[in-house]
């Protein structure tokens, strides 16, 4: 191999693995320069509450997508969950909320039983779901839109948690140093004289941060309203990273996806994991839905859901997961789903239509499906 091929084989393995936090930094950057009002704590919680409903359904999408499947059924089971709310909510917020849930779970089971028992290829057996699941959504509202005057539930979706502002930027400053160190190239650099490897960004990262968080506390309050959407998304983030890195089941997933046969062979449960992966993203596709209500003040199976599954795709394919299985990268999904929201978003404000983003997007998706594909032609 010539050092030409090597040098845009490195560039392409750097794109595919990096390339959505570099995006997202040149993305925030020209918006600090161009975009008027960009860096304020309403637009920061704008764009974070828009992003949460997608990404929710997307770290759902990501374990199926780890499997070597898809999960075309999960704005319909969001519909579903929106129709079932307001019909328990007579009852309580609580028993709603898990009759809901209840609901996106069995139709993951559903999906899954169709996938990993009947053997149906898994985008044939979610379209079906995608098509039947709206008309039940739609049956359970009697094709009307219900209004939501459930306080609890308004609160979920419009109230803040005051959240002490110097140790959530801490955290946030630790997760973003651990995950160039772990995750990324530019985290290691190997010492030629000695061979040990420093890490310079951990401390170019913390210095920032320790800069940052003495500016923060000296121009404003010790706490920092964070909304309820926000704060419900960032916990099931961790929660599904958690499950797929540090559990039995995690690492079942990924050898499935891989390889279902020989993970079969080895005596791995793979019916078991595939319907498990689906009623978790069954699950997660309905907190998207009761949160999407609360945020709405109203059930609207007909408009709740719609297009979910393609975004949710677009955040995991550009997060770098690939779609041929046997891995899944859930801090990549988060910074595909805010790359995809901040896009949209400086559009927008730039007075650009709606189906300019969609465009860019498209081209987005076909880039990061590219850069899948040298992965897979390079034989890793």
């Amino acid at each position: 191999m010539t050092d030409v091929a090597v040098r845009r084989d490195t560039a392409r393995r750097w794109l595919r693995d990096n390339g959505v936090y570099a995006a997202i930094v040149l993305l925030i950057g020209y918006n600090l320069i161009f975009t008027d009002n960009f860096a304020t704590v309403a637009n920061l919680n704008t764009q974070l509450v828009q992003v949460a409903p997608v990404l929710i359904v997307a770290l759902g999408m990501a374990l199926v997508i780890g499997t070597e499947g898809v999960d075309l059924s999960v704005g319909s089971v969001m519909a579903i969950a929106a129709a079932i709310l307001p019909l328990y909510l007579g009852y309580g917020l609580a028993p709603a909320i898990g009759l809901a849930l209840v609901a996106g779970a069995l139709c993951g089971l559903l999906n899954g039983t169709l996938v990993a028992v009947v053997g149906i290829q898994p985008i044939v057996a979610t379209l079906a779901l995608l098509v039947g699941g709206r008309g039940l959504a739609l049956v359970f509202a009697d094709g009307q839109l219900k209004n939501i005057n459930n306080a609890e539930l308004l609160d979920l979706g419009t109230g803040k948690a005051s959240v002490p502002l110097i140790p959530l930027v801490a955290a946030v400053l630790a997760v973003v140093a651990w995950a160039l160190v772990r995750h990324t190239t530019v985290g290691r650099t190997q010492v030629a004289t000695t061979g040990r490897t420093v890490r310079p960004v951990l401390l170019i990262v913390c210095g920032i941060g320790l800069l940052l968080l003495a500016v923060i506390a000296l121009s404003t309050g010790t706490r920092i309203n964070v909304p309820f959407i926000v704060l419900i998304a960032a916990v099931l983030a961790v929660l599904v990273w958690f499950l797929v890195r540090q559990t039995t089941f995690g690492r079942q997933l990924v050898s499935v996806g891989g390889n279902r046969a020989a993970s079969a062979l080895a005596g791995l449960p793979v019916r078991r994991v595939l319907m498990t992966t689906y009623v978790i993203s069954g699950m997660l596709a309905a907190i998207a839905g009761i949160i999407a209500t609360a945020r709405l003040t109203a059930s609207d199976p007909s408009r709740i859901g719609e297009l979910f599954e393609l975004s949710a795709i677009t955040a995991v394919v550009v997060g770098g997961t690939p779609l041929s299985g046997g891995r899944v990268r859930v801090l990549g999904t988060v910074a595909g789903a805010l790359l995809m929201q901040l896009i949209a978003a400086t559009l927008i404000k730039h007075n650009l239509p709606p189906s300019t983003a969609q465009i860019v997007q498209a081209a987005i998706i076909v880039a990061a499906v590219y850069l899948q594909r040298s992965r897979s032609g390079g034989g890793q």
